[in-house]
């Protein structure tokens, strides 16, 4: 399986690598391993601001989600020069911007799981943390950051 013929099946072309807003780097590899650095949703170019169990859905926040791993693509092909070189997606963990009694991170999330999935198959099936924050950069509603690993 192709992952840019995946891609355009799913009618997803990638973003460039977006500037850090801050004292940081968007990856780091080392060995075979590509940590790429939390990424923010964005909606129109702009932070996606909003909390979930407020003024966002569940399915709101899965579609910010979704959006965040498009971003993510974008990065980690940067990094890696093809995305083919992709064995495995290895760890994605997603900060949610919600309210203490939000308890549907994880369906918030799914949102990039469902997408890395539909991407890679078998070798987009990772490990994951979701978790519900007070407040995210930006007032983003929420952010993922993700490591994978990569042929040599």
């Amino acid at each position: 399986m192709n992952i840019y013929d995946q891609l355009s099946a799913l009618n997803i072309t990638l973003p460039p690598v977006a500037v850090p807003a801050a004292a940081y780097v968007p990856f780091v590899q080392t060995g075979n391993l590509v940590f790429i650095s939390g990424h923010i949703a964005k909606k129109d170019g702009a932070p996606w601001v909003g909390q979930l169990g407020s003024t966002m859905s569940t399915e709101e926040g899965k579609t910010a989600a979704r959006s965040i791993a498009i971003d993510l693509l974008g990065t980690l092909h940067a990094a890696v020069g093809d995305l083919n070189r992709v064995t495995r997606i290895v760890k994605v963990m997603s900060l949610v911007n919600s309210t203490s009694t939000f308890t549907e991170h994880h369906l918030v999330t799914n949102g990039a799981s469902e997408l890395l999935g539909q991407v890679f198959g078998a070798k987009g099936a990772h490990a994951r943390s979701a978790f519900g924050v007070a407040q995210i950069p930006l007032g983003a509603c929420v952010e993922i950051e993700l490591i994978a690993e990569v042929s040599a």
